[in-house]
């Protein structure tokens, strides 16, 4: 079957600058990820930027990424250094060029150390710290970007920095993660102003994490609500002054009671025949679910800011893409106002508090050189983004 996207549906691709450039005085320098790697030195893109947006041209007419905010702006308040500064404006300038448009993200989980050091998203004090860095990048990179998300995934950020302990700086603690919410909703709320006072026409949204949590049985019922709540209904609250809904989407979760996936249980999903990837239950109709659930709710335009899948297999990345792009174009259908379609990654980069062998990419990056190679998903999606045909 062969699914035609309307001509105004826009393609892209996404990484993010912690996970790309070589660490700098961020709070993830340094952190030892659960497959033995210090995360430092992650793919060089910082030294490959003009070879990466060969890469980055043939996946759509969207690339979505950030900023390293440690290495912009050394202490608060600072104004941000200069050479940085020109290294970012050169790049989204080439990317421009190329005909290529910016969707910006302002935070994805990296922080400089100062800001940490000042008790990060806890401290109400923090929010204008985070406002100011907005604000210069606002001045300094405005001019390149065609879509702003304030925040990539505040539920994943809060829940795993403040209460499950995974991320920086690893607190385990719901109070601390509902105040970390909170202060990232007052942030957003005043940037989101910011934005439109410079460029009143531009899109402002966020990132919005989301999943399918499904209880196996009466046991697993209430902690499976509990997370979708939190989740979907709570985290999203702060958000509600958006242009639209950006949704990411990888995750099935099924709940024992315990939530089962291949990071914390490996081999337990297989047993119940439940299909997944390395990380997580697969299950596309979950997204399905998702973006009817928000549409109905909030009534606002939809983009894909992210998917993907954690596999190292090039043709299971492919059917991937023609699952999900197949509910894309269902729900197309059914009338959803769904905008684009970003994939994650560009390239294989380094998955936070798992590490580098946690892939993502539809070009392949080797581990110890940092070469990248165009992959089979790869090249499938670049004739899906320029034509704007999916044969399933």
């Amino acid at each position: 079957m062969t699914l035609q996207f309307p001509d105004d549906f826009f393609w892209g691709s996404s990484t993010s600058a912690a996970q790309v450039e070589t660490a700098s005085a961020h709070n993830w320098k340094g952190v030892k990820t659960k497959d033995g790697h210090i995360f430092d030195r992650t793919t060089d893109h910082e030294k490959r930027r003009m070879e990466d947006i060969q890469y980055i041209e043939q996946f759509g007419q969207v690339y979505r990424c950030g900023v390293d905010w440690a290495r912009l702006q050394t202490e608060v308040y600072a104004p941000f250094d200069p050479e940085v500064v020109a290294e970012y404006q050169d790049f989204f300038e080439e990317l421009n060029a190329k005909g290529m448009k910016v969707m910006f993200v302002l935070h994805h989980f990296a922080n400089p150390l100062w800001f940490e050091a000042r008790r990060g998203w806890l401290n109400e004090e923090n929010v204008s710290a985070f406002v100011d860095f907005a604000r210069q990048c606002i001045t300094h990179f405005g001019n390149y970007v065609f879509n702003w998300n304030t925040f990539n995934e505040p539920n994943v950020y809060a829940a795993n920095a403040y209460l499950l302990g995974n991320f920086p700086p690893f607190k385990k603690s719901y109070t601390k993660a509902s105040l970390a919410l909170k202060n990232l909703g007052r942030a957003h709320d005043i940037i989101y102003q910011l934005i439109k006072e410079q460029y009143p026409d531009v899109s402002v949204g966020i990132s919005l994490n989301t999943a399918y949590f499904k209880g196996l049985n009466w046991l697993g019922k209430i902690p499976a609500w509990l997370a979708d709540w939190w989740f979907h209904k709570k985290a999203a609250n702060p958000f509600k002054q958006v242009d639209y809904w950006g949704l990411s989407y990888y995750a099935y979760v099924p709940f024992t009671p315990i939530p089962l996936t291949e990071i914390e249980y490996p081999g337990r999903l297989g047993q119940r025949k439940i299909a997944h990837d390395k990380m997580w239950g697969y299950e596309p109709e979950g997204f399905r679910l998702i973006m009817r659930r928000f549409w109905k709710k909030y009534k606002k335009p939809l983009i894909v800011t992210e998917t993907g899948i954690c596999t190292d297999d090039p043709k299971v990345r492919i059917q991937a893409i023609k699952d999900y792009l197949s509910i894309c174009h269902q729900l197309l259908e059914e009338g959803l106002p769904i905008k684009g379609f970003i994939f994650w990654s560009t390239w294989d980069n380094f998955e936070w508090h798992l590490g580098p062998t946690y892939r993502f990419g539809l070009v392949k990056v080797d581990p110890k050189t940092k070469d990248r190679t165009m992959t089979e998903a790869g090249h499938f999606y670049h004739q899906v983004a320029k034509t704007g045909i999916v044969n399933v």
